[in-house]
């Protein structure tokens, strides 16, 4: 596993550890540091096929990328490491497919906030994957409500897309490795008018967790958490207030 975050406080402070969305890289999340006002360690979950791990394949399953990458993720984090797990759309899947193995590695994890998906077992309607690359990347404009400016450059688009395909491949073909929910507190998040996933949709997390349940919105549309940085990390900071 590759991360990128701060080392220090390493025992101090609660980590936040973040899991990316469809196509995003770890630096994504590099200005939550600062955003954070020191309130966490924020350590960014790098996947392969993009940034710093550009030359390796893409994970085409959900369940596979945990299993092969928690344990790098549990030794950047260090031993009896704090953690709050954060995942975005793909992103939360997979950070819940961690919090379920994160345990059996001497990692605390203290909170799950999944923002913008369904409950783990709602497969998505809507799909992309196998459609040809226009129709492709109008889907994924579709899901988004936005379109990266770095797809209407060729030599940029011949990188991206391949991620894309298999992220969106391994998101829409997700099937949860067991039916035994966590543990953990859940925190569900979404934007408010989410054309993707409803309110009732994100509050299917409920069945997820055998600990406490909390749902929380932001304002705007499926990729929200884009212009609302600091808004999600004061509901992370408000959720985690109450186990004090």
């Amino acid at each position: 596993m590759k991360a990128s975050g701060t080392s220090a406080d390493h025992g101090e402070r609660t980590t936040l550890l973040c899991v990316p969305f469809a196509g995003a890289g770890a630096s994504f999340f590099h200005p939550w540091q600062a955003l954070s006002a020191g309130r966490w360690r924020v350590v960014a979950f790098e996947l392969p096929g993009r940034e710093r791990r550009m030359l390796e394949t893409p994970y085409l399953n959900v369940v596979e990328a945990a299993k092969n990458e928690v344990d790098g993720i549990a030794a950047t984090l260090g031993e009896g490491a704090r953690v709050v797990l954060f995942g975005h759309s793909l992103g939360a899947v997979l950070a819940y497919e961690l919090a379920h193995l994160l345990s059996a590695r001497d990692v605390h994890v203290e909170r799950l906030v999944v923002s913008g998906s369904p409950g783990p077992w709602t497969q998505r309607e809507r799909r992309a994957t196998g459609l040809p690359d226009e129709e492709f990347l109008a889907r994924v404009e579709e899901f988004a409500g936005f379109r990266h400016e770095a797809l209407d450059h060729p030599e940029m688009r011949e990188l991206i897309v391949p991620v894309l395909r298999a992220d969106c491949e391994m998101h829409e073909n997700y099937v949860p490795s067991t039916d035994e929910p966590v543990s953990v507190p859940i925190c569900s998040i979404r934007g408010s008018y989410d054309g993707l996933v409803s309110a009732e949709q994100g509050q299917e997390w409920r069945r997820a967790t055998t600990g406490a349940f909390s749902y929380a919105e932001c304002p705007g549309d499926h990729m929200y958490l884009v212009d609302r940085a600091r808004e999600v990390l004061d509901v992370i900071e408000a959720e985690s207030a109450r186990d004090r």
